[in-house]
This record gives structure tokens, C-alpha cells and sequence, in this order.
């Protein structure tokens, strides 16, 4: 049986938001702060129906961007 990750910080931040300041989500993965960030900030916005959102792990400091489909979730790395 493999172990679930263990939740680790992230700073999440819409990629067009440059001047306002990161959130930080304590989860799972990349993908599950990104889509916290989005449930949280319903409000987000981004080009039509997309977003795309920096994730930062706080530990290592590596980044993943995604884009995502406000209307339907799904997500896809920034390209």
C-alpha cells in the first residue's frame, strides 16, 4: 500500500496578477493548490473562460504554471 503525499505549502498566484501578493495553500500537489486558488478566487479571471496560475512549492521553490477552464476545471500546463 502506498502512503497519500503528505500536504506541503504553496504559493498560488494568477499569472496576470503580477503586483498583488501570492496565496498560500497548504496541499496535496501542484494541481490541487491550483484548483484551491480557483475555488477560492471564483472571481478569477483571465483571458475568456481561462486562467492560468503560478504555483510555487515553498520548500523547493519549483514552479508549474496552469492553465484553467473556468467552466469546466480542466487544467493544462502553460504553454
Amino acid at each position: 500500500m502506498t502512503a497519500a503525499p503528505e500536504p506541503r505549502p504553496f504559493s498560488v498566484r494568477a499569472r496576470h496578477e503580477h503586483a498583488h501578493h501570492p496565496h498560500l495553500f497548504v496541499e496535496t500537489s501542484f494541481e490541487a493548490a491550483a484548483m484551491a486558488y480557483v475555488e477560492d478566487h471564483s472571481a478569477a479571471e483571465g483571458e475568456g473562460n481561462e486562467v492560468s496560475i503560478v504555483v510555487t512549492e515553498m520548500g523547493s521553490g519549483l514552479q508549474h504554471c496552469f492553465r484553467i477552464d473556468l467552466e469546466t476545471g480542466e487544467s493544462a500546463p502553460c504553454g
